[in-house]
């Protein structure tokens, strides 16, 4: 049996390749990254707006690049 944080990494690890399938379906509609980059930030707010106001869901983002900025500047 899955403990809680197995649970969790998989419930992460369905949403991420979710997200990489949206990505290269946005790719598809758009080239330019820019577009592409910005459009997930916007659903980013868009998920926490009706909870959170805008300088704390840009803390959010923050702290998740802090980290993927550890995990990507490991090689």
């Amino acid at each position: 049996m899955a403990t809680p944080s197995e649970n969790n990494f998989e419930n992460y690890k369905r949403a991420e390749v979710k997200a990489l399938e949206l990505m290269r379906e946005m790719k598809s509609v758009s080239a330019k990254k820019t577009d592409i980059e910005l459009a997930l930030l916007v659903a980013i707010f868009e998920l926490h707006k009706t909870e959170l106001g805008p300088a704390h869901i840009t803390k959010i983002i923050h702290g998740h690049l802090e980290e993927l900025n550890r995990f990507y500047s490991k090689g």
